[in-house]
């Protein structure tokens, strides 16, 4: 079958690209802008690209169009495609229709975390030789690629009760296309699902909370009786969704110290910035974790992908056996440059919680040491200035902060950092941004600084790390 994917170079459309392509279907694809590092992974794995949307690519025409959700009616493939009555899908319902459905599907959904979540339960499966399939929204470094099919040839001791394959999916609640605005996730047939968090993001389709939990309560419709629903203890906006309705197995998470002695996994810090904490399961069994990460919202990450493994059989130690192997995902608190003075970070964080937990777990591992934030407000939802009340406080465990204002912000980013009980700073050009990070470097014995942006950022990292390496 020849699949024409439309918009083929975002993270889950190229990673939809390379599984129809293990699965022996002749794959093209087009996008506004094809360039690495996504169109260099695309044509090693044999699919031809065009850029731009001209609908001449569409003749002869294709046996399936693969349609993602930034594509919307106006462009002229879409156009053409509807003109034309050719056959066409959402990249979700494909996924849904042609992999996941006959597999047991661990899905991990929630505002935060989803892509280092799962990647952590990609690792622990692999490890215990279930060789699962994945799709993950960024690129785990224990694997090197975003996306595999399951290898169904055989069972592993740890697991595998059941001759189905295994595949893990980052489950997404934004939009399936333009033509179905269900979330993602409603499309994967999910049989355990981890909801890490719930709060108000993606203000570009969302009105606002209740929305985005009506899309989850969908979700939960759809987990089978014999499923598994896995979720923190004493989360209102997540037990909000759980008691409207919940037909499967539930297991919820806390810590060893709280008062909900209910949980069935609970987790206690044997260091304070998270680097190792013991687990404890329903039966009082308990393991720990060592690993090379940092923050209570990471150890959460891995409680929750601890629980989602041994849905499908993995025990307590060799799930976190694997944890303390995990050495994490490109674009999460990924060290980009180290030097005896300087260790710079590339961090994905796009909302108010996720800086605020990703600060405070640096803060807790480096102690007294120099911490500057940058900031890019890039998100949907960050550039409508609609979290604008909260992020002055999002920074307070950092010692500097530097805000940038790029052109697509049209709100008030100064108040916020007047507001900051840091030091802060605007900047609204890159030349301007990378002088001050420069600045705030003196004086300080040791300094860490936290690049944190959804996007290229104007490709501001590469230019820092190119003058702190000139500077040395």
């Amino acid at each position: 079958m020849h699949i024409h994917i439309l918009g083929i170079c975002g993270t889950f459309m190229g990673s939809l690209a390379q599984l129809a392509k293990q699965l022996g279907h002749q794959v093209s694809g087009c996008d506004a802008n094809v360039y690495p590092p996504m169109s260099t992974q695309l044509e090693s794995a044999g699919i031809s690209l065009i850029e731009g949307f001209d609908p001449q690519q569409l003749q002869p025409a294709p046996d399936l169009i693969i349609v993602g959700n930034a594509m919307s009616r106006g462009n002229p493939c879409v156009e053409s495609m509807l003109d034309n009555g050719l056959p066409y899908t959402s990249g979700p319902q494909w996924l849904g229709e042609n992999i996941l459905r006959g597999q047991h599907v661990l899905s991990v959904s929630g505002t935060h975390g989803k892509t280092t979540t799962s990647s952590m339960v990609a690792k622990i499966l692999d490890f215990a030789g279930l060789k699962p399939g994945f799709l993950i929204g960024g690129v785990p470094s224990d694997f090197g690629l975003s996306a595999r099919l399951a290898d169904n040839s055989e069972d592993s001791a740890e697991g595998g009760s059941d001759n189905r394959g295994y595949f893990v999916v980052e489950a997404d609640e934004y939009d399936s296309a333009f033509f179905d605005k269900r979330s993602k996730f409603v499309h994967y047939h999910s049989n355990t699902l981890v909801i890490n968090n719930l709060e108000f993001d993606h203000a570009d389709i969302f009105d606002n909370l209740a929305a985005i939990q009506k899309q989850f309560h969908h979700l939960v419709r759809t987990i089978p009786s014999t499923g598994t629903v896995i979720y923190p203890a004493g989360v209102e906006n997540i037990q909000q969704v759980i008691d409207q309705g919940c037909w499967s197995q539930v297991q919820t998470l806390a810590e060893q110290s709280s008062s909900d002695a209910s949980a069935n996994w609970r987790y206690r810090l044997l260091e304070k910035d998270g680097s190792s904490f013991q687990v404890i399961d329903a039966e009082n069994r308990l393991a720990e974790v060592h690993w090379q990460h940092s923050g209570l919202h990471n150890v959460l990450n891995g409680v929750a992908a601890i629980a989602a493994a041994a849905t499908v059989g993995v025990s307590l130690e060799a799930a976190c056996q694997a944890l303390s192997e995990f050495v994490g995902v490109k674009r999460r608190m990924e060290v980009i440059h180290q030097d005896s003075r300087v260790t710079v970070y590339d961090d994905f964080a796009h909302h108010p919680t996720a800086i605020k937990t990703t600060l405070e777990g640096l803060r807790a591992k480096v102690a007294e040491e120099n911490i500057i934030a940058i900031i890019e407000p890039r998100s949907a939802t960050m550039k409508m200035g609609l979290h604008q009340g909260i992020l002055s406080s999002a920074v307070d465990a950092a010692d500097q902060v530097l805000w940038y204002k790029s052109a697509a912000v049209n709100w008030d980013i100064q108040s916020v950092a007047d507001d900051c009980a840091v030091a802060a700073q605007v900047c609204d050009d890159i030349e301007q941004l990378l002088a001050s990070a420069m600045e705030r470097l003196e004086g300080a014995e040791k300094s860490h600084i936290v690049i944190m942006s959804n996007g290229g950022f104007e490709g501001f990292h590469l230019r820092l790390v190119a003058a702190l390496a000139e500077a040395l």
